[in-house]
């Protein structure tokens, strides 16, 4: 990248930068929240103010109640917290679909080692997992324990793809087992609609412009947590250790801003759209002819193209050297040689060798696409070039 060109983020999936009223809102609080916020005394009290503003923040923005709302260290602790709750020494089944962020497939794996019955859920090619599909699943998975759990996600974190979540909390909850819902990808880019009927659903600070290191957990009443963690007392004893409450101020004030999400999302989609069919003309043009994974309904954002005869991870890398920030995977896998398992569970594995997902936010511009798809060009011209010069 020439040193006077500029960066541009496409990698909103993996992270949002923080807002500027978000990093004010630390700086401010670390004025007066050094203190210690299970303390009794008044600058515990003070400190403990902003832990109990985050709570109120993420139930406003998720329809649950603050008194049922676990913060945590991020979405990763809140779906290891939601599904190891259901199973201590009692037999049981889990449903969980393969698309799953690792946060919770790998959950599910350590489970099934444990004894736990997990029915696996395939995916269409399009993305979507079925509501027959959930039910057949919930079917099969009885007829060898009680089904204490199914787990899916609202938006696929590689694709996109919106999932069918009020159709399975229905078939779920009419089975008599409980829906966990990851929406980590969908609160604040989408109205509450797309996790509606979950009875647990994680949240993370980072994905709506808020700091990392922070998340929740949002519980219906009635259902009884069991810590992953030992030790203190605080979050009711679910999550123990020293809160933080600077993040806090910043998960608050992400939370507030994220009301207004949706519509600030749905306005990407036209620019979604244009980068995807000029991707695909590029694409062509350099004789990669790429190829969308993901159909349907999709969050307005996000795009994941598979690039046929070249590799996801080496289109990255190039890209990364233009100064375009994008991925080929989901960020918490990042580093494995493995391909995308989203969308090799879709459509294979040679499929997902080559995938790159670019994902756009509330900061991105037309200038910036336009700027990307020439770089985009630049680097398909020069790996081509390459290719026919070995």
């Amino acid at each position: 990248m020439h040193p006077a060109a500029r960066a541009i983020y496409l990698d909103w999936n993996a992270t949002t930068p923080p807002h500027p009223e978000v990093l004010a809102a630390m700086q401010a609080a670390a004025e007066v929240a050094w203190a210690n916020p299970a303390s009794v005394h008044g600058p515990g009290r003070r400190a403990r103010a902003f832990i109990e503003q985050a709570r109120e923040a993420v139930a406003r923005l998720t329809g649950f109640d603050a008194r049922d709302v676990v913060l945590t260290s991020g979405g990763t602790e809140a779906n290891n917290l939601a599904l190891c709750h259901a199973f201590d020494e009692r037999s049981g089944a889990l449903v969980v679909s393969r698309i799953e962020h690792p946060s919770v497939t790998r959950a599910a794996e350590a489970l099934a080692g444990r004894g736990v019955h997990v029915a696996w859920i395939d995916p269409e090619p399009s993305g979507r997992v079925a509501p027959e599909a959930i039910a057949a699943a919930v079917d099969r998975a009885a007829a060898v324990a009680p089904v204490r759990l199914v787990s899916l996600q609202a938006v696929n974190h590689e694709t996109g793809v919106i999932q069918p979540i009020a159709e399975a909390a229905a078939i779920v909850h009419a089975r008599g087992a409980r829906l966990h819902v990851d929406a980590v990808q969908a609160v604040g880019r989408l109205p509450p609609e797309a996790w509606a009927g979950a009875d647990l659903a994680s949240v993370a600070a980072h994905k709506l412009r808020g700091p990392k290191g922070i998340g929740a957990l949002a519980v219906r009443p009635g259902i009884r947590l069991r810590p992953v963690l030992l030790g203190g007392a605080q979050e009711r004893g679910l999550r123990p250790g020293t809160q933080d409450p600077l993040a806090a101020a910043g998960f608050a004030v992400a939370a507030r801003r994220a009301i207004g999400g949706p519509a600030r999302y749905a306005a990407l989609a036209p620019l979604r759209d244009r980068l995807e069919a000029e991707l695909v003309e590029i694409g062509r043009a350099a004789g990669a002819a790429p190829i969308r994974n993901g159909d349907g309904d999709r969050a307005p954002h996000v795009t994941n193209l598979s690039w046929p005869g070249w590799r996801g991870d080496e289109l990255c890398a190039a890209l990364d050297l233009e100064g375009v920030a994008v991925s080929s995977g989901s960020a918490c896998s990042a580093g494995t040689a493995e391909p995308s398992p989203v969308v090799t569970a879709m459509l294979g594995p040679e499929r997902a060798a080559s995938a790159v997902r670019f994902s756009i936010g509330e900061d991105t511009t037309e200038a910036d696409l336009v700027e990307a798809t020439r770089r985009v060009a630049r680097v398909l011209s020069r790996l081509r070039s390459l290719r026919a010069g070995s």
